[in-house]
């Protein structure tokens, strides 16, 4: 597989998503790279959800005057989930006397798969217009349900839509499609939440902003939310599906980088692109240098490490050219224990998996370096 078909080999991509998870490593790897999967919540089924069918036969029992549906998945859902309830053709006759409002097309063709009818739908696909529509129509004493995307929180664009509408009058039912919670075994995100923190992912995808707030709730509850927030603001990349997604993370101060348009196609493409151009490069001992969070691309070839060979290179990487001395390498290996004999035995077994002992240089009674030309630094 060629450099164009795989412009994402070597990187290794941790991926946070509870829903289409698997499609999306699946453009991923297709573009070559290796993916950690960690579901950083756990959505709640529909059908199990007593607050989604409480909601459900409020509005069967006192239709809305609109209703706005924000995505197709979360409206198929709803429709779904209230078929197994056998409250289906209730919720349909209640809708059908609603003025019913798309966010976008996707929504609009679930909706008319479930033989009802839009009244409007913005072209821009964005809440905030169905919003402004709303508001200038005028919505004081009219009852309004709001399909969220998912979990009412700070960040959940359905939930400021409900504050908005409540304070222009309306009397607002948010429809909790696809809530969540943390996931039921932690033990997967502890592992990438140590990964991140260890430098050991290129880049952490999130799909959602709940999946970032679970991720970093869990990190705080372990003692690593400041180890990992350091890893994302140095090296570990955080990229976003899009603005709201990226919200809580933007406010620790953590580099977000994000697609023109919030798609899981967009989203693997805008990864293609940004860890190649983003990855550190070095010319050494006649070689060319990769680093990637899990391994090494030494000219064309790809060389994985143990973490105590990374440990090292990243270190000599740092300072590329430039001596650093045996106690500091010690002090980078995992463990940071034992004497500077340690440091020749890792330095040894790095110059072997490189492949290119000529890469790292001994400058005797200082320390090593990678053999970097200082005209070429």
């Amino acid at each position: 597989m060629s450099h164009e078909n795989a412009p994402l080999r070597g990187f290794t991509i941790g991926v946070t998503a509870a829903r289409r998870a698997e499609e999306f490593a699946t453009l991923l790897t297709r573009r070559g790279a290796e993916v950690v999967h960690a579901p950083a919540i756990r959505i709640i089924p529909l059908s199990d959800d007593t607050e989604l069918e409480r909601v459900t036969r409020s509005i069967v029992a006192d239709p809305p005057h609109i209703t706005v549906a924000t995505t197709a998945i979360g409206f198929r859902g709803w429709v779904g989930a209230a078929d197994g309830w056998g409250l289906s053709e209730e919720l349909s006759r209640a809708l059908s006397r609603s003025r019913i409002l798309a966010r976008g097309p996707k929504v609009t063709g679930a909706i008319r798969a479930a033989e009802l009818r839009e009244e409007w739908s913005p072209a821009s696909e964005s809440s905030a217009e169905v919003l402004e529509h709303l508001l200038a129509e005028g919505v004081d004493g009219l009852r309004i349900a709001v399909q969220l995307h998912g979990e009412r929180t700070e960040w959940e664009p359905g939930a400021d839509m409900c504050e908005v509408l409540r304070a222009a009058g309306a009397d607002v039912i948010a429809v909790p499609v696809y809530r969540w919670t943390p996931p039921e075994d932690p033990a997967v995100l502890d592992r990438m939440i140590e990964q991140i923190a260890d430098y050991g992912l290129d880049a952490v995808s999130f799909t959602s902003a709940p999946a970032v707030a679970s991720m970093l709730m869990r990190a705080k509850e372990t003692g690593t939310l400041e180890l990992m927030l350091r890893a994302l603001r140095t090296g570990v990349a955080a990229v976003c599906v899009g603005p709201v997604t990226a919200a809580p993370l933007v406010e620790l101060d953590v580099p977000v980088t994000m697609p023109s348009r919030a798609r899981l196609g967009s989203l693997a493409r805008h990864l293609a692109e940004e860890l190649p151009r983003r990855a550190l490069r070095i010319e050494a001992g006649g070689h060319e240098l990769g680093l990637r969070g899990r391994c090494v691309m030494v000219d064309d070839g790809m060389r994985c490490l143990a973490p105590a060979g990374m440990a090292l290179l990243r270190t000599l990487a740092a300072r590329p050219g430039r001596v650093v001395p045996r106690e500091e390498l010690l002090a980078a290996l995992p463990g940071g224990g034992g004497d500077t004999h340690a440091v020749e035995t890792a330095v040894a077994r790095l110059r072997a998996a490189l492949g290119a002992p000529a890469i790292v240089q001994t400058v005797v009674k200082r320390g090593y370096r990678l053999a970097v030309d200082p005209e070429g630094m």
